[in-house]
């Protein structure tokens, strides 16, 4: 990305502390660094909300760290089906999906193509129609910032590719072969999928700045934090107030207009001019829910669009936010393969202790035997 920018010196660390009024970084190998202005832009972590055991036994999907994991925990569990089928009963193929936003509801839908499309292609040992996906959300539909309309059409969507909507439920507790959902049912899995939210990156707490919402940083309209000029706070650790003066929600579009509006008046600063507020651009959401399913609500208006316009719609706007000619070509070569073919991609198991499982380890699920329990 700054391969041609001669004054962009880039270190890898983690910080672990930040000197606001010196502007100065510590990372935790003691490394320092200070600079004429200081922009917080470290990003969002899970939030568990204190659910037991979530931490431990569930999967987030927040970066690439935590998709590696999720993709080797799946092929591990596929892999020990294959061998040994019996473990369906143990519930090897259920998988249950917590939060029913973006993250959820894309989660269910790669799944279900999965279950439904590439694994009977690949294994033939076992029956995927066993396979259950579960999708938990604590309000009375998905994607609740979307239309009524949209509503409709993605619960169809999933329910026709055999994903149990689980409305105005949440997850009480959760084991490493387990799950106890709000409503009281009990269900043996081995992969539980975290999309219920996010709260600020930790070094937020670290900073000496008042924390507001979410434990994010409250920016002032010009992304500076108050008193403090030159100390930015952008994208997901940051609050950012829109015209209507709510909150913005933590998008990728959000943290890219932020992180642009806060370059340009870090050089108005160091030119002597005036910091000008920041103005988002609304330019729509949209949600992929598998193989030739979207919903998108494009531009201001938020004009919808659902099914395979929509679909190609998301494609066009995430390949347009890499960067490089090469990695969005490379995008769309993989994207248009995964649409027309049955296969899965190379079955690489980048962490093997996510696809190590020791199918005795839950007491819970040998006092369930076989069954799904329910209130």
């Amino acid at each position: 990305m700054f391969a041609d920018q001669d004054n962009v010196d880039v270190k890898l660390a983690e910080i672990s502390a930040v000197d606001i009024a010196t502007k100065t970084v510590t990372s935790t190998d003691g490394g320092t660094w200070t600079g004429d202005a200081l922009v917080l832009a470290a990003g969002s972590q899970p939030n568990f909300f204190g659910t037991p055991g979530a931490a431990e036994h569930s999967f987030p999907l927040y970066s690439l760290d935590n998709a590696t994991n999720l993709r080797s925990r799946i092929l591990g569990l596929l892999e020990h089906v294959d061998r040994n089928p019996k473990l369906i009963e143990r519930g090897a193929l259920n998988f249950v999906i917590v939060g029913g936003g973006p993250t959820g509801v894309e989660v269910a839908g790669a799944l279900a193509d999965m279950v439904n499309v590439t694994v009977p292609a690949e294994y033939h040992s076992f029956d995927a129609g066993d396979a259950r996906i579960y999708l938990l959300d604590h309000g009375d539909a998905v994607l609740k910032p979307f239309s009524d309309k949209a509503h409709a059409y993605v619960a169809k969507v999933l329910t026709d590719r055999k994903v149990q909507l689980r409305l105005s439920t949440g997850v009480e507790e959760v084991g490493s072969g387990h799950a106890r959902f709000s409503d009281g049912t009990v269900i043996p899995t081995r992969c539980v999928i975290w999309g219920g939210g996010i709260s600020a990156a930790t070094l937020a707490a670290n900073c000496g700045l008042a924390q507001g919402r979410g434990g994010r940083i409250d920016a002032q309209p010009d992304l500076t934090y108050a008193g403090t000029p030159g100390v930015y706070v952008i994208g997901d650790i940051a609050n950012i107030t829109g015209a209507d003066g709510e909150i913005l929600p933590q998008l990728g579009s959000v943290a890219l207009q932020s992180g642009k509006a806060a370059a340009d008046n870090i050089l108005a600063e160091f030119a002597g001019k005036p910091r000008k507020p920041f103005a988002y651009r609304d330019k729509g959401i949209m949600a992929m829910i598998g193989r030739g399913a979207a919903v998108a609500e494009v531009g201001k208006n938020h004009h919808e669009v659902h099914g395979q316009l929509a679909h190609m719609a998301w494609m066009g706007v995430h390949a347009s936010l890499m960067t490089g000619t090469r990695d969005k070509i490379e995008a769309v070569i993989d994207w248009s393969w995964d649409r027309f073919t049955k296969t899965g991609g190379p079955h690489v198991l980048d962490r093997g202790d996510a696809a190590e499982i020791d199918w005795e380890d839950d007491p819970a699920v040998t006092s369930l035997g076989t069954s799904v329990t329910s209130a």
